[in-house]
């Protein structure tokens, strides 16, 4: 009878400290990921306002495309079409019948405009509409003749020459890998291998051309022939680690990876993702687990922890975990980075919606004469706004896989 007794009261005891240790947000009726997209609905009635663009006006925009395609994956996982709809809004009104796009250029070579083509595989196999494979076809093309480093690295931008920044990577390479495993694979497997390769090589440039032995970390940008007014003239690096900048980097990574696979092609990828996720907790705020908007000082005078960077790393590490990238050994520890982004940047508003604060809403390297010169103190002077969807957008994907880990 004992025995029973306190079996009982453990199971009793045990469920308590479960009911306890649920958490207000993330242990709620409604998945995160739902409730963030929801929210991001609400605050832009028209997809085409994502990232606070003016109502009337219409703009390829990669930071849309990005909220985009996070949004369709949570369609998918939580069926939800009218997520999917949302984005279809986007891209019916911004790409043309002749094919045509507004507001893009191919001639530009803006390395930025690939990504927001991204969402258009899956809109061309559920429509059918062939403007959505023009613009796949065009945006393709530009990659064929973008310039680019004696390495091999593709340029930022027409307007930024013989630079690479760590941005630019996801920009460019999950849509390559993409169209490339789509596209050219089933009916050219030599030509598809030389473009992997060419993919690959695009991280290899970024790494060797952006690490920093001094800090373990990679910079955020590096001009090849040591031009620009903002590069070490010694190693063409820019001054510091820009948070976003390395969490683009990271994210792209893990997406081009779950086109390509891990293969004796892709292991320098591994190797550099391993790298990343070893070294970013030495550089974390010890109690929020955050980065800070320039990691390489954690506290320093001015600087402050930045959420889009930091749930850019949090979603491509567990998604790491979960495709095999990572060794499982990771995985908790990254699930707590996760609740400690909640409790640090969540927030619920008075009419229902959540959202994100501390987020750096723009920052670059550009010409001699602008403010936008890599130092400290220019990180440091970046508008900080809530909801950037650079931040709600892998939110989405960050909260799905959570949940997934679960």
């Amino acid at each position: 009878m004992k025995k029973l007794l306190f079996a009982a009261m453990s199971v009793v005891l045990l469920s308590t400290a479960c009911t306890e240790q649920k958490h207000p947000l993330i242990d709620g009726d409604k998945p995160l990921a739902v409730w963030m997209a929801e929210s991001e609905m609400t605050r832009f009635p028209s997809p085409a306002q994502i990232d606070f663009i003016p109502v009337g006006q219409i703009k390829w925009n990669y930071t849309t495309g990005l909220e985009l395609l996070a949004m369709m994956e949570a369609a998918k996982e939580y069926n939800r079409p009218d997520f999917v709809a949302y984005a279809e809004r986007y891209y019916d009104s911004i790409v043309q019948p002749d094919g045509s796009v507004i507001s893009y250029a191919r001639e530009k070579y803006n390395i930025d405009h690939v990504c927001p083509a991204r969402p258009l595989f899956e809109l061309y196999e559920r429509t059918g509409e062939t403007r959505y494979k023009q613009v796949i076809d065009t945006v393709f093309l530009q990659l064929q003749h973008h310039p680019r480093i004696a390495a091999g690295g593709f340029w930022h931008k027409k307007r930024y020459p013989q630079q690479m920044w760590l941005d630019g990577i996801y920009m460019g390479q999950p849509f390559y890998a993409e169209y490339v495993m789509r596209e050219v694979m089933p009916v050219d497997a030599e030509a598809g291998k030389r473009y992997v390769e060419d993919i690959v090589n695009q991280f290899i440039c970024a790494a060797r051309g952006t690490y920093v032995p001094e800090t373990g970390l990679f910079c955020h940008a590096f001009d090849d022939v040591r031009a620009q007014f903002w590069c070490d003239k010694e190693t063409g690096r820019s001054p510091h680690t820009w948070n976003r900048a390395l969490g683009w980097y990271t994210m792209a990574i893990v997406e081009t990876l779950q086109y390509l696979g891990v293969n004796e092609q892709t292991q320098p990828m591994i190797e550099i993702l391993t790298h990343i996720a070893d070294t970013l907790p030495r550089y974390a705020h010890p109690e929020s687990g955050m980065w800070y908007q320039v990691v390489e000082f954690p506290g320093r005078e001015g600087n402050y922890e930045e959420s889009t960077g930091s749930i850019m790393y949090i979603y491509s590490m567990l998604k790491a975990v979960r495709l095999g990238y990572l060794p499982e050994s990771y995985r908790e520890a990254w699930m707590e980075r996760y609740r400690q982004f909640v409790d640090r940047f969540l927030k619920v508003e008075e009419d229902g919606t959540i959202s994100i604060t501390s987020c750096c809403a723009v920052a670059g390297l550009d010409t001699e004469g602008t403010r936008r010169d890599g130092t400290y103190e220019y990180y440091l002077s970046e508008p900080v706004r809530d909801n950037d969807p650079k931040a709600t957008g892998p939110f989405i994907w960050a909260a799905m896989e959570y949940d997934r880990a679960r």
